[in-house]
């Protein structure tokens, strides 16, 4: 059986430093120095183009299904032909431009385009395009940017939301099906003014704006997070130190998160670009009937680095576990395995190490880290071996954690250059976003993994905002009863809400992964709904029993059940376009069924928990 990678081959040392202040907060930073870094993200391009010319960037497939590369030398001088094509329309640092496409090579030629000529770029999630009915975030965030260019990779694709949103005057830019008044892109790549590009890119800085990315709260519209350079290029310095081993070879990925988000769209390009490496575009999503094109493209990459959100390694690690040929392709060249986002099932995770084993490796190095958007997004890493899931790291270099208590959990919050100034066009949003000190608050909640050595890292411990008591004073955290019921109910359950909140009991309201009920109720013989399913209902009520045996607690135990027939609504804000639940926009949206879920007198669909 071959070794496979090992953890402390991979990663740099664990030192932190924990500083206990008289007012009980605790803030800890890595003993590590952050080492310099360039002063923006385009220099990192400028760099590569130079010393390796030929080498693929990106990768996506054309049309008839072959791999078309740019590579870095072409894409540097396409990037700063879309540079100087934007200076020469007059756009500068106060005329954002908007991205509604999905990832894709000219997407990227026009971000980086923009971050030459230090015009900010502001990548839409699609899905405000696509999948909403009223476009309503698509028309708040126009209003808000005020953009002096959009561009949609396919005209055709988003002709509604070119057609319906006021872009008050905005050039379009396409770069195919345009409707008439577009510009096409290849008219933006016929000539370069070397010189007006190279004074706007020797203007822009560290403190320049390259991106605003669009995140959602738990209420109300999006927020636009200032994203700087010096965010960027200090976030993957700090990676490059916890992750030596990627400096020592070019790393290959193969990618599908989208690049409206920071996870896709700095964590993971940015990485690519840092250290030289090639992103291959993956076209899948993990979603079904997108999932398989992701399945197909890893039997063509062996990636270096696989990075996903827990749903996207549900949906493949089946693929592995029976192709023989995917799973040896999969782990031919792999150093390790990422998973952020969302808390990754203990079950899911013995799933992947056993698949490794399957392949021939004795172990697979499996990690993860813990940030946001605002943090661009590191800010905490596990770059030291895991045995489970749980652990999200220590300090990032450069990055200080700070944890004061909020009534029976610790909340993190964050300081360091990694950390946005502050929301777009928002200042009542920034000034509530800090403490007194400047730390960003993200709302997580955190505890040392051993109180005596913080070296051994903290615990993710949920959402503050998503705990509450029960009608007896105790707290629930809400994020730890999800994953586990998640766990105890794999793989019929895609999501769920913890409800509760001045009741008597824990109730869940439960998303059901359909492809797996289905074959479970097929399995069982039977026909129709899976809300309706005698065979699905029964397995969820043992899980949730077995689940129950071992937290007996009235701040764990989960007494009724009640499976959602409908999906979570993206308008309603209920969830992403990743899929990650928003907790309170459900239960609110709900209300009605949480008052059924918990009623004296239990209708029939509701599951009741022994």
């Amino acid at each position: 059986m071959a070794v496979g990678k090992r953890a402390e081959d991979l990663f740099g040392p664990v030192s932190v430093e924990l500083e206990q202040r008289h007012d009980g907060a605790q803030v800890l930073r890595s003993t590590a120095p952050l080492q310099s870094y360039p002063a923006t993200i385009c220099h990192h391009l400028e760099s590569w183009a130079q010393s390796t010319p030929t080498r693929a960037f990106l990768a996506a497939r054309d049309g008839d299904g072959s791999w078309r590369e740019a590579s870095y030398a072409d894409f540097r001088a396409q990037a700063r032909a879309v540079a100087s094509a934007l200076l020469a329309q007059g756009l500068t640092a106060q005329t954002p431009i908007i991205i509604l496409s999905d990832n894709s090579i000219e997407n990227a030629l026009v971000q980086f385009g923009a971050m030459y000529a230090g015009v900010p770029v502001v990548p839409v999630s699609p899905a405000y395009s696509l999948l909403s009915k009223d476009l309503g975030k698509l028309h708040f965030i126009a209003d808000l940017v005020r953009p002096a260019l959009v561009f949609a990779d396919d005209g055709a694709v988003f002709d509604h939301a070119l057609a319906a949103v006021d872009w008050k005057g905005a050039t379009v830019v396409c770069a195919r099906n345009g409707p008439d008044s577009a510009v096409e892109l290849s008219l933006l790549l016929q000539a370069t003014d070397e010189l007006a590009v190279n004074a706007a890119f020797a203007s822009t800085g560290p403190d320049t704006i390259a991106k605003i990315l669009f995140t959602s709260g738990s209420t109300g519209q999006p927020k636009g997070v200032v994203n700087t350079h010096r965010m960027m290029c200090s976030n993957q310095q700090a990676i490059a130190q916890m992750w030596p081993f990627i400096e020592r070879r070019p790393p290959v990925l193969l990618d599908w998160l989208p690049w409206h988000h920071t996870f896709g769209g700095n964590h993971n390009i940015n990485m690519t670009l840092r250290n030289g490496g090639t992103l291959y575009i993956d076209a899948g999503k993990p979603v079904p009937g997108l999932v398989e094109q992701t399945i197909a493209n890893l039997r063509d990459v062996s990636p270096t680095l696989y990075f996903n959100v827990p749903r996207g390694y549900d949906m493949i690690v089946q693929a592995l576990e029976s192709d023989e040929t995917l799973r040896r392709k999969f782990f031919d060249d792999l150093d390790l395995l990422f998973y952020s986002g969302a808390a990754l099932p203990q079950s899911l995770w013995s799933r992947l190490e056993g698949v490794a084993r399957k392949a021939g490796l004795d172990q697979v190095v499996l990690t993860t880290a813990l940030g946001s958007t605002e943090t661009s997004p590191l800010a905490v890493s596990a770059h030291f071996a895991l045995e489970r899931a749980g652990v999200v790291g220590v300090p990032a270099p450069g990055t200080e954690v700070k944890l004061v208590q909020s009534g029976d959990k610790q909340e993190m919050r964050i300081r360091g250059p990694n950390v946005t100034p502050g929301y777009f066009r928002r200042d009542d949003l920034t000034e509530q976003a800090f403490d007194e000190e400047g730390f960003y608050q993200i709302g997580d909640a955190l505890r040392l993994a051993d109180p005596a050595d913080p070296n051994k890292g903290f615990v993710f411990d949920g959402r503050v905002s998503e705990d509450f008591k029960l009608l007896t004073g105790t707290w629930v955290s809400a994020g730890v009863v999800r994953v586990a019921a998640i766990a105890a109910c794999s793989p019929l359950i895609q999501d769920c809400v913890v409800s509760g909140r001045d009741r008597d009991e824990i109730g869940l309201l439960i998303f059901p992964n359909v492809a797996a009920c289905v074959a479970f109720t097929e399995e069982a013989g039977e026909t129709g709904e899976v809300q309706t399913s005698q065979a699905v209902c029964k397995a969820l009520r043992l899980g949730l029993e077995r689940y129950n045996l071992d937290n007996p607690a009235s701040s764990t135990r989960i007494a009724r059940a009640l499976i959602m027939s409908e999906s979570p609504s993206i308008d309603a804000n209920e969830i992403t376009d990743k899929g990650y639940i928003n907790q309170r926009a459900v239960l609110e949206r709900r209300q009605v069924l949480v008052d059924k879920l918990h009623a004296g007198n239990a209708d029939d669909d509701i599951l009741i928990v022994g």
